[in-house]
């Protein structure tokens, strides 16, 4: 199951620690690294613009990378963008990158939900607090992004993820990943596919 892995991102060493199999970076983006240049970045011939993705949908990706991986390392945030296009492909999630990213229960504001009158797109409306697929989007904290190299890798990620096709394969079409100090029920439901810093990765097999 992990050979898949291996072979499609060749930049990586695999380290065995204490059973876990654990992914470190080679060679990408340093702290004097630019946001991308691909032709410094990525070798020629691996250059292949493959979907037309909005820069709404790229935002909403790098954002999802940025909050969900943002100390994760190169790889480990290739994988959070990975598993997020896979929920964008599978039917059982919304076909849309901020619609999957942004996924959750709303409740609507008390300065439109009084209004009985107001049409529908100009009620206002609210992600439930701990409730949403991705929990940076619901937590409460601020969702402000800080200037620096791990933003900068985060939209180099959702780059080369959405829109070159890049690292396919990479976690198996994983769907869904926990942290390694959380033991959520799920997971027992999942096929297990490996772990990338402290992020453990599932497949939830059946129909997609």
């Amino acid at each position: 199951m992990l050979s898949g892995l291996l072979k499609a991102f060749k930049r990586l060493v695999v380290l065995l620690t204490a059973g876990s199999i654990v992914y470190t970076v080679v060679a990408y983006a340093s702290a004097e690294t630019p946001l991308i240049n691909v032709s410094d970045t990525v070798a020629k011939e691996e250059i292949h613009v493959t979907h037309a993705v909005s820069n709404e949908d790229l935002q909403c990706l790098a954002e999802n990378i940025y909050f969900e991986a943002g100390t994760e390392s190169y790889a480990g945030k290739v994988a959070v963008a990975l598993v997020t296009l896979t929920r964008v492909n599978d039917k059982r999630y919304p076909n849309g990158i901020c619609e999957v990213v942004k996924e959750g229960p709303l409740y609507e504001s008390w300065k439109t939900r009084n209004d009985a009158n107001l049409p529908d797109e100009e009620r206002v409306y609210f992600p439930r607090k701990h409730k949403c697929q991705f929990s940076w989007y619901c937590d409460g904290k601020s969702d402000k992004v800080r200037p620096g190299i791990g933003w900068d890798q985060a939209r180099e990620v959702a780059y080369k993820v959405a829109v070159l096709g890049m690292y396919k394969g990479m976690v198996e079409e994983s769907t869904h990943y926990h942290a390694t100090y959380v033991s959520p029920a799920w997971r027992h439901d999942m096929t297990l596919i490996g772990r990338i810093d402290t992020h453990i990765f599932y497949r939830w097999d059946g129909s997609k």
